[in-house]
C-alpha cells in the first residue's frame, strides 16, 4: 500500500525587501560630543521608559486619543518631533511583545496536546511521523506526567495575561536583565555590565520626513557629512548652533549604498537616523534606513529563462548545483561552509559570507534565480515531540533559517537574482533516492546534500524529482499485458515439466547420448542426420 503523500505547495518568488538600512562609525568626536550624546540618550531614554510603563498600563484599552495624550505629556520635556519618535517606538515595541506571547501561548497549547497524546498511549507504543508514540518506561511517563502540570499551569497564566492584555517588556533586553544575576558566568563585573545596561536603555532614534531638509529635522546629516542633532527642552543650553541645535566635530560617510543615501538627502526624502554606542568596542555608530518602492514581483517563468541554482541549508554549509532549463544538472556542486558558533554578529558574518559567495557564482554562471526551501520549524522543535533525540532538536535549533532567508532576499536584490521558495517536503528524501547514486562517478563523490539541491531546484522548475518519467502503460508492454504469454491459473498441467521432444536438442549431440560420447556431426546442415519424423500434410482437394 502507497503512502499518502501530503499536497505540495506551488514555488513562488520571494518579494524584495521593503526598507534598506545602512550603518557607519562617527568618527573623531571629541569628548564634548560624547558627553551631549550621553546626556541626551540618558534621558530621552528615561523618558522613553516612562511612556512604555503607560502604554502597558492601557493595555487592550488603548486607542488614538490616548496615543495623543501620551505625546502632548513627552512634548515639554523634550520636543513634538522626539515625543511623535518615543511614541512610536513604544507602539512598535509593544506590538513585539504581544506577538511574541501569542508564539509561546500556541507553543505551550501545542507541548500540553503532545503531552497528553503521548500520556494516553500504553507504555513503548510506536509512533509515527505525524504524531508521537508512547514512552519507553513507568519512570518517564511519570516524569511526563509531572511536566504536564507544570505546562498546564504555565498555559492558564499565559492565557489570562493573552486575554487581559498585559505584555512583559524590559527596556534594554531580558537577556541583559538576567544577566546582572550572572555576572562570574558572563566574565563581567557591575561596572562592565552597568555600561552595557545603561547604553542599551539610551534612545537616539529619530523618524525622517518627507520634504523636510535632508529628510529628518530631529537627527540631520548633510550631504557633506555633517551631524547636527536637535536637543530636547531641558538640554538647550548645550547648543552650540542656531535653534537649539549641537553639530558633532565627527562627520558621517556612507561607504556601502552611500548613492542612494546622497540622492535621497539631496532630493530631501524621508530618512531615519539611529546613533548607538558600542561598549565593547567603545564607538559611536549611527544608522540610516528608509523606505523603499514596492516593486512588481518578475514572473516565475522569466526567472527561470537562464536556468536555477538549488540550494540545500544544512548546519554547517550550503550545497548548491546549477540546473539547466531543462531540469539537468551541469557542472559540479558546490559547498558554501559557515562556522555557527559564537557571539550573534560573528553567525551573521559567516551567514554573510557564504551568500557573498553563492551570489557571485551565481553571477559567473548567468543564471538570475536560486531557489531554496520555505523552511519553519517552529513546531518541530518543542522539547515534547523529540525530547530524548537532543542531537537533532540541537541541529534543527542551530539552522539559521529566517535569518538565512532575510539575508538572502536583501542580498539578492541587488544583484538582480530572484529568489525562488519551495514546499521543502521530501526534497532530502526523493533527491538521494533518484539522482544521488546517478550523479556519482569515480571524480565525483555526490552527497544527500547535494541531490536535495538538485530535488529543490527541479521542484522550482516544475519538473518532477524523479530523473525520468515512466513511459504510458501502452509502451510498457504488449497491449497492456505481458509481453510472455502464460498459463492461466486453471489450466490442467500448469506446474508440471515441459514435455520433451525426441531427438537432438543440438546438432552435435544425438538422441538419448546423454552417457555416451557422440560422433561429430559434419559441418554442413544438409549431412545433419536426424530421426524425427516430418510428415507433410496432404493438399487441400479443390474443385
Amino acid at each position: 500500500m502507497n503512502k499518502k503523500l501530503r499536497k505540495l505547495a506551488a514555488p513562488f518568488v520571494v518579494p524584495g525587501p521593503s526598507g534598506v538600512a545602512i550603518r557607519t562609525r562617527l568618527k573623531r568626536l571629541t569628548a564634548a560630543d560624547e558627553e551631549v550624546l550621553r546626556r541626551v540618550g540618558a534621558h530621552l531614554g528615561a523618558l522613553a521608559g516612562r511612556d512604555l510603563k503607560a502604554r502597558c498600563h492601557d493595555s487592550l484599552e488603548h486607542d488614538a486619543q490616548a496615543w495623543a495624550v501620551r505625546k502632548r505629556d513627552l512634548t515639554p520635556l523634550s520636543s513634538a518631533r522626539w515625543a511623535g519618535s518615543i511614541t512610536k517606538a513604544t507602539h512598535d515595541q509593544w506590538a513585539l511583545a504581544r506577538r511574541g506571547a501569542l508564539a509561546h501561548l500556541q507553543n505551550l497549547q501545542a507541548g500540553v496536546q503532545t503531552l497528553r497524546h503521548r500520556l494516553a498511549l500504553p507504555l513503548g507504543a510506536k509512533g509515527s511521523k505525524k504524531a508521537p508514540g508512547g514512552y519507553r518506561s513507568r519512570r518517564e511517563w511519570h516524569a511526563k506526567a509531572r511536566r504536564l502540570r507544570v505546562l498546564e499551569d504555565r498555559l492558564a497564566r499565559e492565557r489570562a495575561d493573552w486575554q487581559a492584555g498585559r505584555v512583559r517588556v524590559v527596556r534594554g533586553g531580558k537577556r541583559l536583565s538576567r544577566m546582572r544575576h550572572q555576572l562570574p558566568a558572563a566574565q563581567l563585573t557591575q561596572a562592565q555590565w552597568r555600561a552595557r545596561w545603561e547604553a542599551a536603555r539610551w534612545f537616539l532614534r529619530a523618524d525622517g520626513e518627507s520634504g523636510k531638509r535632508y529628510g529628518n529635522e530631529t537627527i540631520r546629516i548633510s550631504p557633506d557629512g555633517e551631524v547636527s542633532i536637535r536637543l530636547p527642552a531641558p538640554l538647550a543650553g548645550l547648543a552650540n548652533a542656531p535653534h537649539g541645535r549641537y553639530v558633532l566635530t565627527g562627520r558621517a560617510a556612507f561607504a556601502h549604498r552611500g548613492q542612494e543615501w546622497a540622492d535621497r538627502v539631496a532630493a530631501n526624502q524621508a530618512i531615519a537616523y539611529r546613533i548607538h554606542y558600542d561598549v565593547d568596542r567603545a564607538r559611536w555608530y549611527v544608522t540610516a534606513s528608509w523606505q523603499t518602492p514596492a516593486f512588481p514581483a518578475v514572473p516565475l517563468a522569466a526567472a527561470l529563462a537562464h536556468g536555477v541554482i538549488g540550494v540545500d541549508l544544512n548546519a554547517d554549509h550550503l550545497a548548491a548545483w546549477r540546473l539547466d532549463v531543462h531540469g539537468n544538472p551541469t557542472g559540479n556542486p558546490r559547498r558554501f561552509c559557515y562556522d555557527l558558533i559564537g557571539s550573534a554578529q560573528h553567525r551573521d558574518a559567516q551567514v554573510r559570507h557564504a551568500l557573498t559567495r553563492l551570489l557571485h557564482w551565481a553571477r559567473t554562471c548567468g543564471v538570475k534565480a536560486i531557489a531554496v526551501e520555505d523552511l519553519d520549524f517552529t513546531a518541530e522543535k518543542t522539547r515534547e515531540k523529540h525530547g530524548r533525540n537532543r542531537r537533532f532538536r540541537r541541529l534543527i535549533a542551530g539552522l539559521p533559517t529566517g535569518r538565512f532567508r532575510a539575508r538572502l532576499t536583501s542580498m539578492a536584490d541587488r544583484t538582480g537574482i530572484t529568489v525562488i521558495a519551495v514546499d521543502p517536503a521530501y526534497t532530502s528524501k526523493w533527491g538521494a533516492q533518484h539522482w544521488q547514486k546517478p550523479l556519482t562517478s569515480t571524480t565525483r563523490k555526490t552527497s544527500r546534500h547535494d541531490a536535495a539541491a538538485v530535488a529543490i531546484a527541479r521542484r522550482a522548475q516544475g519538473y518532477s524529482l524523479r530523473r525520468r518519467t515512466a513511459p504510458p502503460r501502452t509502451h510498457r508492454s504488449d497491449g497492456c499485458g505481458h509481453r510472455t504469454v502464460q498459463a492461466k491459473p486453471d489450466t490442467p498441467g500448469r506446474e508440471e515439466p515441459r514435455r520433451r521432444l525426441p531427438g537432438p536438442r543440438t546438432r552435435s549431440v544425438p538422441p538419448d547420448a546423454e552417457r555416451t560420447r557422440a560422433t561429430r556431426t559434419p559441418h554442413t546442415v544438409r549431412g545433419v542426420r536426424s530421426e524425427r519424423e516430418r510428415v507433410q500434410d496432404s493438399l487441400p482437394l479443390t474443385d
